[in-house]
């Protein structure tokens, strides 16, 4: 049977799912967004011939629902379809720190949730989505989440329990990176370099760094020491980290994500 799927709030992660689930052969004709704006929705109709609908009227007539807004705006987009919404069914989250719970609670009695956490990375197809299931989705609607968020990039079950811990390494996790460039980047200048070759050399360093960390299965320590010849630079540089207490930062920095996360969670926004 086909599922027809609505985006409720197609801002650029909600594109990059719309565009992703085109490309991985789901119909046009099977799938429906929501915007606030007339001509955001003109321009996801023209660009690639979906229908866009109210909130309402995707809550009435589709088989998944994925909410897609901000999650300051989560509460009332639910009010808004908790008359329309059944138990049959699958609403998707993909808003940082909302709970399955608040949306059941919010909706008819039994319908399944699935929570995901994407990162920006979805954008171009080399996102990592996080998903969780709610009291009452099953391994199927697992699954199904998985086919439409796998469309751009990996996906990962965890427990819900876990999901602070997921956003802060690996929903706020692309921001640590572009922070290390750009501290980089200041770096090369300071060492003589014009700003637009050190970004160069320090971007493609990391997307070297990146794939060998992917597709060479070895430990991150057994690949860094690879680098670092005995009295080099490479160790050079590292003792410096190491004398300035970047690890321990770096750990500092993911509890307090996974802090923050846990507070928008409980509702002290």
């Amino acid at each position: 049977m086909t599922q027809t799927v609505a985006v409720l709030g197609t801002g650029k992660i909600g594109e990059a799912l719309l565009s992703g689930m085109i490309r991985a052969g789901w119909r046009a004709g099977d799938l429906l967004v929501t915007t606030r704006r007339a001509e955001r929705a003109d321009k996801l109709r023209t660009r690639y011939g979906v229908e866009a609908v109210t909130n309402a009227e995707a809550a009435k007539s589709a088989d998944i629902l994925i909410l897609a807004v901000k999650p300051q705006d989560m509460g009332t987009l639910l009010d808004e379809l908790a008359p329309y919404v059944t138990s049959d069914r699958l609403v998707i989250s993909a808003a940082a720190g909302i709970t399955t719970a608040f949306i059941e609670d919010r909706l008819a009695e039994r319908t399944p949730v699935v929570r995901v956490m994407p990162n920006t990375p979805v954008l171009v197809d080399e996102g990592m989505s996080v998903i969780s299931a709610g009291s009452h989705a099953t391994p199927g609607h697992l699954a199904l989440a998985e086919a439409i968020f796998g469309g751009v990039g990996k996906t990962l079950r965890v427990p819900e329990s876990q999901q602070d811990a997921a956003t802060a390494l690996s929903g706020s996790g692309p921001a640590y990176f572009y922070f290390l460039v750009e501290a980089m980047t200041d770096a090369g200048i300071l060492l003589g370099l014009p700003r637009a070759q050190a970004h160069e050399l320090i971007v493609q360093a990391a997307i070297g760094a990146a794939v060998m960390l992917r597709d060479s299965g070895e430990h991150p320590v057994k690949l860094r020491e690879a680098v670092t010849s005995p009295a080099g630079t490479t160790i050079s540089a590292i003792r410096e980290l190491e004398n300035h207490g970047v690890r321990a930062a770096l750990i500092a920095a993911l509890e307090a994500a996974r802090d923050r996360s846990r507070e928008l969670a409980s509702g002290n926004g």
